[in-house]
């Protein structure tokens, strides 16, 4: 089992930064893969980015290559998301999100990931 619980989300302006953070519960965390994704009213849930157990690999998606940066630490059981040169078009409620069947398999889809968080929301004003 794993819980997961994120935070660090807010308002910000259009060429900001923000940090979100994922505090995870269960002893599965540190041998899971790990992911954000986000979703806005009326779409599916998107992936944004994931990372490997032992933080070694990366995915993210093209929308946000070169802006977002994932990262992960098994000793305090948390993952973040470095959110830099931030769009209007980043708003959304982001989720973290576990997958506990695989420790080195990046997915980027949604159904893959059996653990999710209740979600933060980011607003990225023009």
């Amino acid at each position: 089992q794993v819980q997961l619980v994120e935070s660090g989300g807010g308002l910000v302006q259009a060429g900001g930064s923000l940090r979100l953070s994922c505090a995870a519960s269960g002893r599965s965390f540190s041998s899971a893969v790990m992911a954000w994704f986000r979703q806005t009213p009326g779409k599916e849930r998107e992936f944004v980015a994931g990372i490997t157990w032992r933080g070694g690999g990366t995915m993210y998606a093209d929308s946000v290559k070169g802006r977002f940066t994932i990262s992960r630490d098994n000793a305090k059981s948390t993952m973040y998301l470095q959110m830099n040169s931030l769009k209007p078009e980043d708003t959304a409620v982001y989720y973290c999100a576990a997958n506990s069947r695989t420790q080195v398999m990046l997915y980027q889809r949604k159904n893959e990931y059996d653990y999710w968080g209740q979600g933060t929301q980011v607003t990225v004003s023009p």
